[in-house]
């Protein structure tokens, strides 16, 4: 029994194998879920301007967490951790944190166009 607890630490990994394929997995279909749920709610609501800080925190929130697993990514590799440990990290980090870092400016810019639209229209209401 104790052979197989320790059969995946006897490189000082992390997790073994098998286990990675969980990380992997697990979190990759986590953040696919949670990445898709939110780009379908803010294509619908920014045009609309409904929901700014919510979105935006939201979306800032999804930036620092995908920054953080790269960086638990970036530590494994710097201590040796084998590929099948860094490689989950670095890779649910690295996707995400660049597709969500190039999107946050279009995002802001569809709730100030949404915003302007308003103040267009208030505008125009009175006169």
């Amino acid at each position: 029994m104790i052979d197989l607890l320790l059969q995946g630490a006897v490189d000082g990994a992390w997790f073994d194998n098998s286990s990675a394929g969980l990380v992997g997995g697990i979190g990759g279909a986590a953040v696919g879920v949670l990445a898709g749920g939110y780009g379908a709610l803010s294509g619908v609501l920014a045009p609309r301007g409904i929901g700014r800080r919510a979105m935006l925190t939201a979306h800032v929130l999804m930036i620092v967490l995908a920054v953080c697993s790269l960086a638990v990514g970036i530590y494994a590799l710097a201590t040796d951790q084998p590929y099948h440990v860094w490689y989950p990290f670095v890779l649910l980090g690295f996707i995400p944190t660049v597709v969500l870092g190039v999107l946050l400016p279009v995002v802001r810019k569809r709730y100030d166009e949404a915003e302007q639209r308003r103040i267009d229209a208030e505008a125009l209401r009175r006169g």
